[in-house]
């Protein structure tokens, strides 16, 4: 009996079982890609203060507030003028 010249049923099988993993570490990466981009623009990982109020209390060294970067709920990013 001769064999065909196709793929073989085991070849189709490794190749879809490799795609699924690949598929899946793709997800995991992607996730884990955007929580380092939300660490990324918080403001304490960029050299600023969160605070309630920019110049007074623990933020006295960083007097200006700062938009672009995020704080937790209630406070803003002060940064220094250096």
């Amino acid at each position: 009996m001769k064999k065909g010249q196709g793929l073989s049923l085991t070849t189709i099988v490794v190749a879809a079982i490799a795609l699924l993993v690949l598929v899946i570490l793709s997800v995991i990466f992607i996730g884990r890609m955007g929580g380092f981009a939300a660490q990324v623009e918080e403001c304490e990982n960029k050299g600023g203060k969160c605070a309630i109020t920019c110049g007074i209390d623990d933020a006295v060294n960083y007097p200006t507030q700062y938009a672009a970067w995020t704080c937790n709920e209630g406070e803003v990013c002060c940064i220094s003028p250096e």
